[in-house]
């Protein structure tokens, strides 16, 4: 329509279905969470199993941390399975991956890293449009050298040069991609980094 974009349009619909994202990662060699797909009760119950028993169900489409179901007990499972085929929506289950309360995002602008880590004392889901905090992280610190390289690869994996990448650290000190977002919002990265991001988007 001649209107001036950043991300192509392939990249946006990568990202914004969870099934086919985590594929392009797991394809481009990176770790994710073990991840499962099904369209049963009893697949899901399976796969349930197969995950070890404590998994987080997922919306297909989805951001902001809405939808998101922590699962361990299979009475809760089977109603959580029934209401989502109820509105036909696929099962996509992942293994539930202990942590400390956090995550990290980085965001992309082309080559330039900017990251938060993101905390919520009270809630597995570290979101801040659920009440979690951003702390600022220097993204030069050498302990963030793997985790930026992998959101580098995890961006370009969906072809997005502006992202927002979504990494987890497991007990063992290894890193999982959990996400990248094409349509990335930054306004807690810019109020705690205390940078413009939209001007670094412009001058990019």
């Amino acid at each position: 329509a001649g209107q001036l974009i950043i991300n192509p349009p392939r990249a946006i619909e990568v990202a914004v279905d969870k099934f086919l994202a985590t594929a392009k990662l797991q394809a481009a060699g990176l770790p994710v969470p073990a991840t499962i797909v099904c369209q049963t009760v009893d697949q899901a119950f399976d796969a349930m199993e197969r995950l070890g028993g404590d998994v987080v169900v997922k919306p297909l489409f989805g951001s902001e941390g809405r939808g998101l179901a922590r699962v361990s007990d299979p009475a809760i499972g089977e109603r959580v399975f029934r209401a989502l085929l109820q509105i036909s929506s696929v099962l996509y289950l992942q293994r539930f991956v202990q942590h400390d309360g956090s995550d990290l995002r980085v965001l992309l602008i082309g080559n330039q890293p900017f990251a938060i880590k993101r905390r919520h004392p009270t809630d597995w889901r570290t979101n801040i449009a659920r009440g979690g905090e951003a702390v600022a992280v220097d993204c030069t610190s050498p302990e963030l050298d793997l985790p930026i390289e992998m959101a580098h690869k995890a961006a370009a994996a969906v072809g997005a040069s502006l992202a927002g990448v979504d990494l987890l650290r497991a007990p063992d000190g290894s890193w999982l991609v959990l996400e990248v977002n094409a349509v990335p919002g930054w306004k807690a990265l810019s109020a705690t980094l205390e940078i413009d991001v939209a001007r670094a988007v412009l001058d990019e």
